[in-house]
């Protein structure tokens, strides 16, 4: 890496200054900083959309159900409001809690996607026989894996090459990142990690043009604002404005929702009692 001190070459200029540096020098070592900085905010954003993706299962997997139950206790008491007063607006507002309501689904739905060669799944084959389900995976990958993740992130990411064969090569290999920090994988990550240190060096490439260091400038400034979009958007998602509200502690986030859920689905009961007496 040049300093401001040296020529293209690394060497240092006779008089200790960048006089006489060519100009290319200076525009190459911007390309590398906007390389840099352009990686580090797709491991943000990966980051992030990965807690978004592993909250958003969660969060309907543990508590989908006390929504439908607060959706179909609302039609019910709707129902007994309306059946009592026979009032015409009771009756459209019953008519509309009720169309609220998700149809239980066929066994066939309800199981698709949980049938492996031997039949029904581990956590499918325990909600039929009332064994304990295994509890569900973290919202977040552990503190190693995200460790190993950015560090992997920064030394094969895709946004490094300079030709197209090294592209495919660091885009196949980041792919098969993703998917490992998606699953929390430790392991994996470890040996990935393995892998890319006795795989092939990065091609090196020789000083680049002006005129092709200002199109990888441009090219690393629209990836840039490409990705603010989709930091935006994630960010605006309701699972990620939840999610932001507690980023260091998010199961426990899911815990206060179900612990609220679970009193609303109490006072509908208790609400539903006093109008069937």
């Amino acid at each position: 890496m040049t300093t401001p001190n040296d020529d293209v070459t690394g060497a240092p200029t006779a008089d200790g200054n960048d006089a006489a540096e060519r100009p290319e020098a200076r525009l190459e070592r911007a390309v590398r900083a906007a390389e840099q900085a352009l990686i580090e905010f797709e491991i943000a954003v990966e980051t992030f959309r990965v807690e978004v993706e592993n909250f958003s299962r969660l969060h309907h997997q543990r508590l989908g159900p006390m929504y439908a139950r607060l959706d179909e206790l609302d039609a019910l008491i709707a129902e007994a409001r309306a059946a009592r007063t026979g009032d015409p607006e009771d009756v459209a507002r019953a008519q509309s809690a009720r169309s609220l309501v998700m149809p239980m689904p066929g066994v066939d739905e309800l199981f698709g996607g949980w049938m492996d060669s031997d039949g029904l799944s581990p956590e499918a084959a325990a909600m039929l026989t009332d064994r304990p389900v295994q509890p569900p995976k973290r919202v977040r990958p552990s503190d190693e894996a995200r460790k190993l993740y950015r560090e992997l992130a920064r030394k094969a990411h895709p946004d490094l090459a300079r030709e197209e064969q090294d592209r495919q090569r660091r885009e196949e290999f980041i792919t098969r990142v993703n998917a490992a920090y998606g699953r929390g994988d430790e392991a994996l990550l470890r040996e990935l990690s393995e892998e890319w240190a006795a795989g092939p060096a990065p091609v090196a490439s020789e000083l680049s043009e002006s005129e092709e260091l200002y199109a990888r400038l441009e090219w690393l400034s629209r990836r840039k604002e490409l990705l603010t979009v989709v930091a935006r958007d994630l960010e605006d998602s309701a699972i990620g404005a939840m999610l932001r509200m507690a980023p260091e502690d998010p199961d426990r986030l899911l815990e206060e929702i179900a612990e609220q859920l679970l009193a609303q689905v109490a006072q509908r009961e208790a609400e539903l009692a006093a109008l069937a007496r």
